[in-house]
């Protein structure tokens, strides 16, 4: 289905590297719980691997596959070159990216052992900095924006600049949750197209905020909650619309598949299609990203997109 008009997506968020380790023991092996407040442990790895991630950059490279042209909006530090030359690789656009030449990009470092426990260091860097998104550039018409997990200080204006602007936006606030108040959260909120995220997230927000889902459904227009292999839910004053995950080939690591289904669903929105094809085409997206260890590491044709979306309903 072609676009009802050239509509701008922005992605607001992260770009980071994920450098991954692998720990050939137990990490219980080598604490001492009587010696715990004293703490000092080293632990040999078996190599490292680095893949390119940030929320930004996981949301742009699923819309990419899907067939759109996404501007990034973040910042990324002084080592890009490795980052932007993949980006440019797969067609993604670097000219919104705001380089911090003080600082390096952000960073996960993740160890695992072979229990599948985690030990994990992140440096934000550059994300620590504005990625000053210029809004006078955009055509409140024809833009729409996703604000996701980044800057904090992104995360809490954009959406009111949106607003002011009549801009539509989607509100993704995932693992930023924590560190955002209650009152933050119901301005970001209120007022945005879709409110997307997990059902763990959702309990928080309304812990968070004390509103029932049923009131947070008069802040967004659409909550869309997913639910790993479970699927996702589509929440509007109207109607609650199930929607069910597709079944990959095989689940190799789901990390990052919230993110392909964002991109599915974004597609879909810029072609004027239901909200419910819409998260039809995100749980397609996501079938395929859990097929691959790493955010962008999965591929698929057109065709090999199709045959799973007709399989799958």
């Amino acid at each position: 289905m072609k676009r009802l008009m050239n509509i701008k997506i922005i992605v607001c968020g992260s770009l980071a590297y994920d450098r991954i380790m692998v720990f050939p023991g137990y990490f219980a092996d080598h604490i001492l719980p009587e010696k715990i407040h004293v703490l000092n442990v080293c632990f040999q790895v078996d190599g490292i691997k680095e893949r390119f991630g940030g929320t930004a950059g996981n949301i742009a490279y699923a819309l990419t596959l899907m067939g759109e042209n996404p501007l990034v909006s973040a910042t990324i530090g002084q080592d890009y070159q490795g980052y932007f030359t993949w980006l440019t690789d797969n067609g993604i656009s670097t000219e919104n990216i705001k380089i911090i030449e003080n600082e390096f990009t952000a960073s996960a470092y993740i160890t695992t052992d072979r229990a599948d426990n985690q030990i994990t260091g992140f440096n934000p860097g550059a994300m620590k900095y504005s990625s000053s998104l210029d809004f006078d550039k955009l055509n409140p018409k024809e833009t729409i924006v996703i604000v996701s997990p980044g800057n904090l200080e992104n995360m809490l204006n954009y959406p009111g600049v949106c607003k002011a602007r009549g801009i539509d936006y989607i509100f993704d606030p995932g693992q930023a949750l924590p560190v955002l108040k209650a009152n933050e959260l119901i301005q970001t909120i209120q007022g945005c197209r879709i409110l997307i995220c997990n059902d763990y997230e959702l309990d928080l927000i309304t812990s968070m905020t004390g509103l029932k889902k049923e009131a947070l459904m008069r802040l967004a227009g659409t909550i869309i909650t997913t639910r790993g292999e479970l699927g996702s839910i589509i929440s509007t004053p109207d109607a609650e619309i199930n929607i069910p995950a597709v079944k990959p080939k095989i689940v190799v690591d789901p990390t990052g598949a919230g993110d392909a289904y964002r991109g599915g669903l974004i597609s879909g929105l810029v072609r004027g299609q239901s909200i419910e094809h819409c998260a039809r085409l995100g749980s397609v997206c996501a079938s395929f990203a859990v097929e691959c260890c790493g955010t962008q590491d999965y591929r698929f044709s057109p065709e090999e997109f199709s045959e799973r979306l007709n399989r799958g309903y």
